[in-house]
């Protein structure tokens, strides 16, 4: 039987002591010990056998934290898993309570491209997987040929284009075998709400960035570029992520989206929502009112659709469980999710022909808390993002046995 967890960890700017990262902020030994203290605490809770870290700025401070984490749960483990001296010791409860260290796990980074000095820094992706991969990993952010995406305006015309020649982040994008099935996965990070302002040529400052002279027409311009280049970024972790369906591999997609499942950015990525009936749909070369598709064009559209459309654990689990909710997230009174694992067809309930099936989804949201903290000031340690993990169960073995 092969239950595997795969689990998604924005671990909020992970660096060593002593480096500034952003303008003026950086960990001293104290902070960075309690920071790696909290993670390591939250890895071990999570226990997952694959994971994708979000904003680490060091590989070297992430080992140290696995490294960390397996030795508490080798102490656990020594404490709460009997001897094979015990009649007892197989007993299915103590596998589940049993601890994995990561000791034969592989680990995948991708520093970022965009990555400066002190002040300057620019976090990175990595995986951890237990099963290790197969074939190396690639890091999807400086772009072969630039993307222009062209605009039209309306009424017709030239409406210019938007240029993406790299990423804000990278996109790492690992091949995971799992029993008999190779998945692939990618780890993403895309672009923030956070405004994009421009610096005239000589300025010391975006003038959007100056609050004593709030300028709110202009910080609504810099949310609008930040929306593009994320949008921009979704499509092409989109085009990457059909090129792998279209090969015939299960995917999974995991990450910090900055978005909810239903936004613009997200939708783009899990691909379009099929018509309820194409037939009652006018063609798109319609002459007259009733040209409309056949049924069996509706049959091979919605196909068309289906099979490269992704769905998102957490509502896959909402809709077989009696919870209501999951986030990820807590700022200014708003709780949303926007961590997200989204799965291609291969792991959908209701599809004939899928691979795996989602027993459980997990969240670990108790340490947000809207901007406050029980140990302030360390609220600034922790991470202000849940941590969240899909169960997964290969069919395969249920075939087997």
């Amino acid at each position: 039987m092969t239950d595997f967890t795969i689990a998604s960890f924005n671990v909020k700017n992970l660096i060593g002591a002593g480096q500034e990262y952003y303008k003026y902020q950086e960990y001293t030994p104290e902070e960075f010990a309690w920071k790696q203290d909290w993670m390591a605490d939250q890895l071990l809770t999570m226990d997952a056998d694959i994971v994708g870290f979000q904003e680490i700025f060091e590989e070297s401070a992430l080992a140290s934290v696995i490294a960390e984490a397996d030795k508490r749960g080798i102490a656990t483990n020594e404490i709460t898993i009997p001897d094979r001296s015990k009649r007892y010791h197989k007993r299915a409860i103590f596998r589940k309570l049993a601890y994995r260290p990561y000791t034969d796990a592989q680990l995948a980074f991708a520093s970022n491209a965009n990555d400066g000095g002190p002040g300057q820094r620019r976090p990175g992706l990595a995986v951890l997987s237990r099963f290790g991969f197969k074939g190396a990993p690639e890091i999807i952010q400086k772009l072969d040929e630039p993307l222009d995406i062209p605009l039209q305006a309306l009424g017709g015309g030239d409406a210019g284009s938007y240029r993406v020649e790299r990423l804000s982040r990278p996109i790492l994008k690992v091949r995971v075998p799992v029993g008999g099935e190779v998945i692939t996965v990618f780890n993403c990070h895309l672009k923030s709400k956070l405004g994009e302002f421009v610096r005239p040529e000589g300025a010391e400052f975006a003038p959007e960035s100056d609050l004593t002279a709030y300028d709110p027409v202009g910080r609504a311009l810099g949310a609008m570029r930040a929306a593009l280049r994320r949008m921009a970024e979704a499509w092409v972790l989109r085009r990457e992520i059909v090129k792998e369906i279209e090969l015939g591999r299960p995917v999974m997609v995991l990450g910090d989206f900055n978005d909810g499942e239903h936004a613009v950015s997200s939708e783009i990525i899990s691909g379009e929502a099929p018509f309820k009936n194409y037939s009652w749909m006018l063609r798109h070369n319609a002459k007259h009112a009733n040209d409309r598709y056949s049924r069996q064009e509706n049959e091979q559209i919605t196909e068309g659709v289906e099979s490269v459309r992704l769905h998102s654990a957490e509502k896959l689990f909402v809709r077989k469980s009696l919870r209501d909710m999951v986030y990820t997230s807590a700022f200014g009174g708003v709780f949303e999710s926007i961590d997200q694992i989204f799965l291609s067809r291969h792991f959908h309930p209701d599809y004939a022909d899928r691979i795996a099936d989602m027993e459980y989804f997990s969240v670990l949201n108790d340490h947000l808390t809207d901007g406050s903290h029980p140990e302030a000031p360390y609220n600034k340690l922790a991470s202000d993002h849940g941590q969240i993990i899909a169960h997964m169960r290969l069919k395969q073995d249920d075939q087997d046995n």
